[in-house]
């Protein structure tokens, strides 16, 4: 029995059971713990400035280190990468829920994040390997998107039910058990091993602090704005930026723009050198890729920044609390399963151009309606169709485009890619949340006008992102049956 049951073709499944969970832990990590910081800055007794550090100490971390996690993929191995970032990520999670003050905690959360930049990575390259054809990889990526939508939206709900009924630390020590399963499944999983090559520690260095600065500087705008500094920008006790100077934000990115740029630079010399970089520059030669990159960019920005407008109108203009605005946003994430469910029947049906150009037209239509049905004072059930629509939307969309994207280079670049991926898609979280917090924090708006201003942003970028999948061509990725292009 033991040996049917883990034969090579249900070893596929066991995979995406454990990278399924692994997903949805580390998503529901980004949520969980904004509904606990008030109770964790209670009973730490820290300030504002050190309770941002313990959210955005993960997130800077996570973004930055999946370009050197896809590469360490491919280099020691998926599956060895992947068990790695779960035992870190377990071993922080346990830190977490132990810490007795702001510095041990920010110190577990920027592990956490290390963690689970070794772990994205290898989700994406196994799946893409073990999952060879066109509809079952499509129904695997459908449910990791799906995994990770309900982990993003079910966040605020899990969190304000073990925080309120618990304490904060639960929150982190579910997190160890949940973990504990996977390694369970982790056991069975199917992946190659890795290449023993090289590894590019110059490349790492550049690209990570190049993010570093890039990712740090689009944060800075919820406090100093996007234009003119807010307030003097301080390093210390030292005012670098005065009030009413330069926003921060630019010379941040700027300076990471350089890093970038150096990076780049690094990486063509290292393979005119015949050296293996931490990236390859053919991998921004392939033009099917590279708007497939600007789709999930554009996606993952319109989900966390939709997601984040919602819930603060919500919280802040209704006065409902976390548990009630988990609640109600489980019309989104209704709509993102749903979507992600029949992602490999879609795809049987439909070419994945299709499915992501109809993704965004869903999600700007679910937009368009909590712009028009919802507002201050109307009924709670005007919220679900405009949230239920643009889940559905976003669910359609993450798939097909992670396929298009994995499914445009070969298993030997598929660590590359991922993690070029998943920066993409970090970057673009990161500049959703900031989006909608710059725009949230203005006073340019009277009454409650931001929160329809936010929304109208999210739609007028959803249309960007559609103009960006008109341009894949649509004998790109076809429906299963029919004659398939060359990437």
């Amino acid at each position: 029995m033991k040996a049917k049951i883990f034969d090579p073709e249900n070893r596929k499944w066991w995979t995406l059971g454990a990278v399924a969970f692994g997903l949805f832990m580390i998503m529901l990590d980004n949520t969980i713990v904004n509904v606990a910081l008030p109770s964790i800055q209670s009973d730490l007794d820290i300030g504002i400035s050190e309770l941002e550090w313990v959210f955005n100490g993960y997130a800077l971390t996570f973004g930055v280190l999946m370009l050197t996690g896809g590469k360490l993929a491919d280099l020691l191995g998926r599956r060895r990468i992947f068990i790695v970032g779960l035992v870190i990520f377990t071993a922080a999670s346990l830190a977490c829920g132990l810490a007795s003050s702001a510095a041990p905690l920010i110190g577990a959360r920027v592990v956490q994040g290390v963690g689970s930049a070794l772990m994205i990575p290898p989700i994406y390259i196994l799946l893409t390997i073990v999952f060879s054809d066109l509809e079952s990889r499509a129904k695997a990526f459908g449910i990791v998107s799906a995994a990770a939508g309900l982990g993003s939206a079910a966040g605020p709900l899990i969190g304000g039910l073990i925080t309120s009924a618990i304490s904060w630390r639960a929150s982190f020590i579910v997190q160890v058990i949940v973990v504990a399963s996977i390694m369970v499944m982790g056991r069975q999983y199917a992946g190659a091993k890795g290449t023993k090559s090289v590894f590019d520690v110059m490349g790492a260095v550049l690209s990570a602090a190049g993010l570093v600065f890039v990712v740090t500087g689009i944060l800075q705008s919820g406090d100093y704005g996007w234009l003119t500094a807010k307030k003097d920008f301080m390093i210390g006790d030292t005012v670098i930026i005065e009030e009413g100077g330069i926003s921060p934000v630019w010379p941040l990115v700027a300076i990471g723009a350089l890093f970038l740029a150096w990076f780049f630079f690094h990486i063509r010399s290292r393979e005119r050198a015949g050296k293996e970089p931490l990236l390859s520059t053919r991998l921004f030669r392939n033009r099917v890729s590279n708007l497939g990159l600007v789709t999930q960019n554009v996606q993952w920005l319109t989900l966390q920044g939709s997601f984040f407008v919602v819930s603060v109108f919500l919280q802040t203009v209704r006065g409902y609390n976390a548990i009630e605005t988990g609640l109600v946003l489980t019309a989104s994430t209704v709509g993102i399963i749903l979507s992600s469910g029949i992602a490999g029947r879609l795809a049987r049906r439909r070419p994945q151009v299709f499915l992501i150009r109809g993704g965004f037209v869903c999600f700007v239509a679910g937009i368009l309606c909590l712009l028009v049905i919802a507002d201050a004072t109307s009924d709670i059930w005007t919220f679900l169709p405009g949230l239920f629509l643009a889940g559905f939307g976003i669910g359609v969309m993450l798939t097909s485009s992670v396929n298009v994207v994995q499914s445009s280079w070969p298993e030997q670049d598929q660590g590359e890619i991922s993690g070029l991926s998943r920066s993409a898609s970090n970057l673009g979280s990161s500049l959703g949340t900031a989006l909608v917090g710059s725009v949230l924090v203005s006073t340019a708006f009277p009454g409650n006008e931001e929160y329809r201003a936010a929304l109208i942003v999210m739609a007028i970028i959803g249309l960007i992102g559609l103009g960006a999948a008109v341009l894949i061509p649509r004998d790109v990725m076809p429906a299963q049956g029919q004659p398939q292009a060359t990437a």
